[in-house]
C-alpha cells in the first residue's frame, strides 16, 4: 500500500485518509475517491490530498476484517456468538445469550503477532458474557492489508474463539444458621447471579450449622446444581460444610482459592452433581471468587484444583465494603 499526498487530480480510486471539511458537507476519511468527490475537492480549492493506494495484493480493510472474523469464528450459531457487519476495518463479535468466553489465548496471540495492522482484542478468557455483550473486536488499523498476511493471520486464528453456554438449569441453596447470624442476607444476589446464567434457584434451604444437618439437606438436593453458604465462616478443609459433604457421600476436590474476596470457596461434587460451598462475599452482588468458579460450572467447563490455583494471578479484586476485615484500615 502506498500512502502520502497526492495531487487531487490523481487520487481517482484512492482511498482518502483524512476527512476534509467542504462547503456543505465533509467528504470522510476512508472514502474511495470518485470522480465526483475530485470535483468536489477541486471546488472547496483544495489541491492535494492524502491518501491510501492500494497495491494488487493488498485487501482493503473492510474485506479484510471480515475474513478474519469468519475464520476466528467459522460458524457463528454453534460458537454462540453473532459478526457484526465489517465497518471502518472492524467486526465486533458479540455474544447470542449468557454464557463464559472460551479462548484460545496462545493462538490469539500468535495472530496479533502476524502484522501489526492486523488486530483482536478481546474479554479475558473465561469472562462472563451477557447477551449482547461483545466478546472480542477485530480491527485492521490500515487502510489495507497484504493479502498473505491476512492468509497467514485466519490460519492461525481458525476458530479460536466461542462462547460456553449453560448447561445447568436449576440450583438448590442449603444456608446455614447460627444464633445472630445472616439468615436470608445475600440470597437474593445468589438468585440474581444464578438468573445472569439463566438458571433458577429452586429451593432455599435453611438448616442448623452443623455437619449431620448440612449432609442430610444435601442427600435431599434434586436440583443440577448444589449450593452452600455458611452463617458462621468455612475457615478448614475439616470444617462443618466440606465435611457435611463427605458425609453425605460426595466428595471435596478444593477448599480454598487465591482470590480475595473469595479465599473461603471449596468445590466438590456428589456423584454428578457439581457442590459449590460459597463465601461469605457471595451474600454481596459485587465480583467475587466464586462467580468465577460457578460461571465455569454452570456452563459444563471442569474447573479443576489446578484452574483454581492459576486463578490467583489477577485475582486481587476490589474491595467490598460488606468485607468484616478490610484490607486496609
Amino acid at each position: 500500500m502506498k500512502f502520502g499526498p497526492v495531487p487531487v487530480a490523481e487520487a481517482l480510486g484512492a482511498v482518502l485518509a483524512h476527512s476534509v471539511k467542504l462547503k456543505d458537507r465533509k467528504l470522510r476519511k476512508g472514502a474511495t475517491l470518485t470522480p465526483a468527490h475530485l470535483s468536489a475537492l477541486t471546488e472547496a480549492g483544495e489541491t492535494e490530498v492524502i491518501v491510501a493506494r492500494l497495491d494488487p495484493n493488498d485487501v482493503h480493510e473492510d474485506e479484510a476484517a471480515a475474513h478474519l472474523a469468519e475464520a476466528l469464528v467459522p460458524d457463528p450459531e454453534a460458537a454462540g456468538l453473532r459478526l457484526t457487519t465489517a465497518f471502518t476495518g472492524r467486526v465486533n463479535l458479540i455474544a447470542n445469550g449468557p454464557g463464559v468466553a472460551l479462548l484460545d489465548v496462545a493462538r490469539l496471540v500468535r495472530l496479533n503477532r502476524v502484522n501489526p495492522m492486523i488486530t483482536l482484542a478481546t474479554v479475558p478468557a473465561f469472562q462472563q458474557m451477557r447477551a449482547g455483550g461483545m466478546v472480542g473486536t477485530v480491527k485492521i488499523i490500515s487502510y489495507a492489508v497484504p493479502r498473505d498476511d491476512l492468509a497467514a493471520a485466519c490460519e492461525v486464528a481458525w476458530d479460536g474463539l466461542r462462547m460456553a453456554s449453560p448447561v445447568l438449569r436449576t440450583a438448590t441453596l442449603i444456608v446455614t444458621e447460627i444464633p445472630g447470624g445472616a439468615g436470608e442476607k445475600g440470597v437474593p444476589a445468589i438468585r440474581d447471579r444464578l438468573a445472569a446464567l439463566g438458571m433458577t434457584l429452586a429451593r432455599v434451604t435453611h438448616v442448623p450449622h452443623r455437619t449431620d444437618d448440612i449432609a442430610r439437606a444435601l442427600a435431599e438436593v434434586e436440583t443440577d446444581l448444589a449450593l452452600i453458604l455458611t452463617g458462621s465462616a468455612t475457615s478448614d478443609p475439616g470444617d462443618v460444610a466440606p465435611e457435611a459433604l463427605r458425609r453425605a457421600g460426595g466428595e471435596v476436590t478444593r477448599f480454598g482459592m487465591p482470590v480475595d474476596p473469595g479465599n473461603l470457596l471449596f468445590l466438590g461434587h456428589m456423584g454428578a452433581r457439581p457442590v459449590i460451598g460459597l463465601p461469605g462475599c457471595a451474600r454481596s452482588p459485587a465480583l467475587n471468587g466464586a462467580d468465577w468458579v460457578l460461571s465455569r460450572v454452570i456452563c459444563g467447563i471442569e474447573v479443576t484444583a489446578e484452574d483454581i490455583a492459576g486463578m490467583g494471578v489477577g485475582g486481587l479484586l476490589k474491595e467490598i465494603p460488606t468485607r468484616p476485615q478490610p484490607r486496609r484500615g
